[in-house]
């Protein structure tokens, strides 16, 4: 009788895995099959996805375990570990929608919530674009760890973690690069010139008030020679 049922279960778990595996397969065509898509690309962009990551867990994780006491260590190790499974979790939920989704000049919209509707960016897909933006947003609160080393208690630092992502990155990214705020909408960046352009050429604190008029300019003066 267990034999029967646990053959029963070990079927169950081969149907899985053979959908999940012709699923993959599915959505690696279709990647696959678009015409802008370039490997070489994208390949780049999940090399420094990597990189990236590297930098955070063990990088900076092992950083700021040296600055600090030695029974400090492993607590700052699981503060940078925590936070980027935190970080993580939030960003495929509502992160990167906030942070890249809709065209209002403050903050996105949930078009994106759990990755639904992600399509191509540019030359690579989008998922991949996702996921090298979120690198930077784990990387953000990581940096804060050493600012409180052993100072925290770890369910704070998870709070912290999560407000900082959601109430901080996340805008402070749309601003830049997601919605009205890219370049490419030009919301933020023709506001940005027409300060720049409005300014006088020469900012008041540039000047020295102390010097004449003319003062430090240099005339060269060529000597005849005969």
């Amino acid at each position: 009788m267990e034999n029967q049922h646990y053959r029963v279960r070990s079927c169950a778990a081969r149907r899985r895995v053979c959908r999940a595996a012709v699923g993959a397969a599915l959505a690696f065509g279709a990647v696959a099959a678009h015409a802008e898509t370039d490997s070489g690309d994208t390949a780049w962009v999940m090399a420094s996805t990597a990189v990236v990551l590297f930098m955070t867990i063990p990088g900076l994780a092992l950083f700021y375990g040296g600055l600090v006491r030695s029974t400090g260590v492993l607590s700052v190790l699981m503060q940078c570990f925590a936070l980027t499974c935190l970080v993580s979790v939030l960003w495929l939920a509502v992160g990167y929608s906030l942070a890249f989704g809709g065209t209002a000049p403050f903050i996105g919209d949930f078009s994106r919530v759990f990755f639904v509707g992600m399509g191509f960016e540019g030359s690579i897909p989008e998922n991949t674009f996702a996921l090298f933006q979120l690198m930077f947003a784990i990387i953000t609160p990581a940096l804060v760890v050493g600012a409180f080393a052993e100072r925290m208690r770890f369910s704070a630092v998870l709070v912290f973690g999560a407000l900082w992502s959601l109430a901080v990155y996340a805008p402070v990214a749309h601003w830049v690069w997601g919605g009205a705020g890219s370049p490419s909408s030009g919301f933020w960046t023709s506001r940005a010139e027409r300060w720049c352009t409005s300014r006088p050429a020469s900012p008041p604190w540039s000047r020295r008030w102390w010097s004449a008029p003319g003062a430090g300019t240099r005339t060269r003066s060529r000597r005849r020679t005969t």
